[in-house]
C-alpha cells in the first residue's frame, strides 16, 4: 500500500513543501516570505503558526485531502550533535529545536511544524539527517588547540542521500562501502564514509576545507589572528568576512558558478586562476580524506549545485581519479531526500532513532 507524505523544508525567506506518494512527487511549491513578514517575529520558533497556515493555505487551494497522508517528514535542525537517520520528532527533540541548541536556524521550524501537523492528524512526525550530524571518529576531533574541537557540520542530508543512492544502483549496502562525498554549493563540505559512518568531514559552515561561492573556508591562522585583533573589524565584520563574503564572492563579486564560467569563458585569465585554485583546494580535501579511509575508496561521489559544472568536475577528476572512480549526481533534490529517509522508516527497512 503506498504511503502519502508532506514534506517541509524551511528556508530563511521560503518554506519548501512536497507532496509525495512513496518516492513519487504530486506537486510542490516553494512559498516565499518577505523579509517584513518574517522580521514580526523576534524567534524563529514564533514563525510557526504563520508558516503553518501559509502551508495549510496552500494544501487547500490544492483541493488535496490531508487525511489521506501518512507521515510529515521535516528539515532536521540546530539539535545536539547526532548520528545520522530518520528520527521520531519526540518531546525532546521538539524541545531543542524551540530553544535552538546549537543556534537558532529555519530549519528548526521543520521538526516543529512536522510534529504540530503530525500530531493533529494522528500520523507519525520525522526528521532526516540534519546538519549536526556527527559521528566522527575520536582522533577526527582534535585541531591542536583543546578549547577548539573540530566539529561535524556539514551537507549530512545529501551526502547521505546520495551515498545511499549508489549503494541502492550499484545492489550493495551503504554499510558495507568506503566512499567519499563531495558536496558543493555554497558551501563546501567533503565527507569520508566508511562503513555508514561519515568518520570525518570539513566543516562547511566556518571551519575548514576547500573555500566555495561565499565561505573562506580553511585560511592562513597567524594572519587571521592579526587581521581579528587590528581594530579594523567587528567581530561580527570579521566572521560575515569568511561566511557570506569568502571565496568566490570575496575575489570575483559572485557567488553564483554560472557567473564564474561566464568570466572564464570571455577570457577573464583572473577568474580562471581562482576557479583553478578552488578545484586545486577540493582535490586536496579529496586526498586528505582517501587518507583517512587509508586508500580503501570505493567511489568518489561528488553532487550539489557546482557538480552541474563540467568544468570543475573534470578537473576533480584529473587530480583525484587515480584515489577511485567518481559517479556524478548534480544538484541536491532535499525533499525526495527527506521522504526517502521517512520511507525507509514507514517500510521497516530501519527503525526511526530516538533522539
Amino acid at each position: 500500500m503506498s504511503i502519502k507524505s508532506l514534506i517541509i523544508n524551511p528556508g530563511s525567506t521560503s518554506t519548501k513543501i512536497g507532496v509525495f506518494e512513496d518516492e513519487t512527487l504530486l506537486f510542490e511549491e516553494t512559498l516565499r516570505h518577505s523579509t517584513e513578514e518574517i522580521a514580526q517575529y523576534a524567534t524563529i520558533a514564533d514563525q510557526k503558526d504563520f508558516r503553518k497556515d501559509i502551508i495549510m493555505n496552500l494544501l487547500k487551494e490544492k483541493n488535496f485531502d490531508i487525511k489521506s497522508l501518512g507521515m510529515i517528514v521535516g528539515r532536521g535542525g540546530m539539535l545536539k550533535p547526532i548520528p545520522g537517520g530518520t528520527y521520531k520528532v519526540t518531546d525532546e527533540l521538539l524541545h531543542d529545536l524551540v530553544i535552538g541548541k546549537q543556534g537558532q536556524h529555519a530549519s528548526n521550524l521543520g521538526g516543529m511544524l512536522a510534529r504540530e501537523i503530525g500530531d493533529e492528524l494522528g500520523i507519525p512526525s520525522f526528521i532526516v539527517d540534519p546538519v549536526v550530524v556527527d559521528e566522527l571518529c575520536d582522533v577526527a576531533r582534535y585541531s591542536g588547540v583543546p578549547e577548539l574541537p573540530r566539529t561535524s557540520v556539514f551537507h549530512a542530508l545529501n551526502q547521505k542521500a546520495v551515498a545511499k543512492r549508489y549503494a541502492k544502483e550499484t545492489g550493495k549496502s551503504y554499510e558495507s562501502l568506503n566512499l567519499i562525498v563531495v558536496h558543493m554549493g555554497g558551501g563546501v563540505s567533503v565527507g569520508a564514509h566508511k562503513n555508514g559512518q561519515v568518520i570525518d568531514v570539513f566543516n562547511a559552515l566556518d571551519g575548514d576545507g576547500a573555500f566555495s561561492p561565499e565561505r573562506a573556508g580553511a585560511v592562513p591562522v597567524g594572519a587571521l589572528i592579526k587581521m581579528c585583533f587590528s581594530g579594523q573589524y567587528t567581530e561580527k565584520e570579521i566572521y560575515k568576512k569568511f561566511v557570506g563574503n569568502g571565496g568566490f564572492n570575496a575575489y570575483l563579486g559572485t557567488n553564483d558558478m554560472r557567473d564564474v564560467e561566464k568570466m572564464v569563458g570571455e577570457g577573464n585569465a583572473k577568474a580562471k586562476e581562482i576557479r583553478d585554485a578552488f578545484i586545486f583546494q577540493v582535490s586536496k580535501n579529496i586526498g586528505s580524506m582517501s587518507c583517512v579511509l587509508k586508500g580503501q575508496v570505493d567511489q568518489i561521489i561528488v553532487t550539489g549545485g557546482i557538480a552541474y559544472d563540467k568544468e570543475v568536475v573534470a578537473g576533480l577528476k584529473e587530480a583525484a581519479g587515480f584515489i577511485a572512480p567518481f559517479t556524478v549526481y548534480p544538484g541536491e533534490d532535499e525533499l525526495l531526500a527527506l521522504v526517502q529517509g521517512g520511507l525507509r522508516v514507514m517500510n521497516k527497512e530501519e527503525e526511526a532513532k530516538v533522539y
